[in-house]
């Protein structure tokens, strides 16, 4: 039996398989409040159809200057429950389980309005000038959220993910790059951590299910946070109950990056290894040999799965195939399956 196709329990949660839609925005909430659109129920269903056994929902914002662009998914609101809970029930209906990514831009939102970061520096020459956030403003941010959880809890999703990756907010606080503060939430390791460990207590007040991080596992820059830090912060994740650190890469300040296939996949092995939790590979994952690879030899427990999904909703069947593995069909693609 392929590993690929083995189901895996998460607290009490099973996975039918490995394979996990990725988390990619969508900027489709055209009407810029948040809203589910019938593009997300099709994008999404279609891929549980495909047999895929997690599927994640894009970045969705826990407040609404904390977007990436005025178009994205929001969970700010609790009018944002129903469609997410409507587009819950149709994924469940095909044995796939559900995720949600919740997140902040910080200093990469692309927005009219004043945008937020732990320090007052700007992305990159193009990028408006963010403020500095007052303690008072990180701690409505946390209460964000929390709220965000509850909203993910009432809308039935499985699983939660905190985006600490890819230079969005909380990244921008785990990185001397981007984090210059001079109090608590700023200068040692420690205290780059805490507005992370401090979002992570707070959704555990609303959120009792499986819980994931993504990071990024690699700044491509020397003044950057280095291995050991990663180890640190997965390690200190891993005592406050996350279940699973999401590996990715890169993000956090311009930089020039190489990718060829698998070229993230070791960040997930090194901290699956070094702070013994469970991880996801991410990063060129394109056909089933490699996944299955990744997972057998133990680099990794599940793979995210991110642009070979946008090419072909139905990519774990060719997965299957390439395995010799009898991926069963759903009853109304049985006909045209085999």
């Amino acid at each position: 039996m392929a590993k690929l196709f083995s189901p895996i329990d998460i607290k009490g949660i099973t996975l039918k398989n490995r394979i996990v839609m990725s988390p990619m925005c969508m900027y489709s909430s055209v009407d810029k409040d948040g809203l589910v659109t019938p593009f997300h129920l099709s994008h999404y269903i279609s891929r549980a159809v495909g047999q895929v056994g997690l599927i994640m929902v894009e970045a969705t914002a826990v407040q609404p200057e904390g977007r990436i662009s005025d178009q994205d998914l929001g969970i700010w609101n609790d009018k944002h429950i129903l469609g997410l809970k409507n587009l819950n029930k149709e994924i469940h209906s095909y044995g796939a389980k559900s995720a949600i990514q919740l997140a902040h831009a910080g200093r990469k939102a692309e927005l009219k309005h004043p945008i937020y970061a732990p320090t007052a520096l700007p992305f990159d020459e193009k990028s408006i000038k963010p403020v500095e956030m007052t303690v008072e403003v990180i701690k409505a941010t946390i209460e964000a959220f929390k709220h965000g959880a509850r909203r993910a809890k009432e809308a039935g999703f499985d699983m939660i993910e905190i985006h600490a990756a890819h230079g969005y907010l909380i990244n921008q606080f785990l990185s001397p790059l981007t984090n210059k503060r001079k109090d608590d939430y700023g200068g040692s390791r420690e205290n780059r951590y805490r507005f992370l460990g401090e979002v992570i207590e707070a959704v555990k007040t609303e959120w009792d299910g499986p819980l994931f991080v993504r990071i990024s596992a690699d700044e491509y820059n020397e003044q950057g946070n280095a291995e050991r830090d990663f180890i640190y912060f997965t390690t200190e994740m891993k005592a406050q109950g996350v279940d699973l650190i999401d590996c990715s890469t890169g993000g956090v300040v311009p930089a020039r990056i190489k990718p060829y296939p698998g070229y993230q996949v070791k960040h997930s092995e090194v901290i699956r290894r070094n702070s013994e939790i469970a991880t996801g590979a991410v990063g060129l994952i394109t056909n089933g040999i490699q996944a299955e690879e990744i997972v057998q030899n133990e680099r990794a427990d599940l793979v995210f799965i991110g642009r070979a999904l946008l090419r072909n909703p139905y990519w774990a069947r060719e997965a299957a195939n390439e395995l010799g593995y009898d991926l069963e069909a759903p009853k109304q693609y049985e006909r045209g399956w085999k």
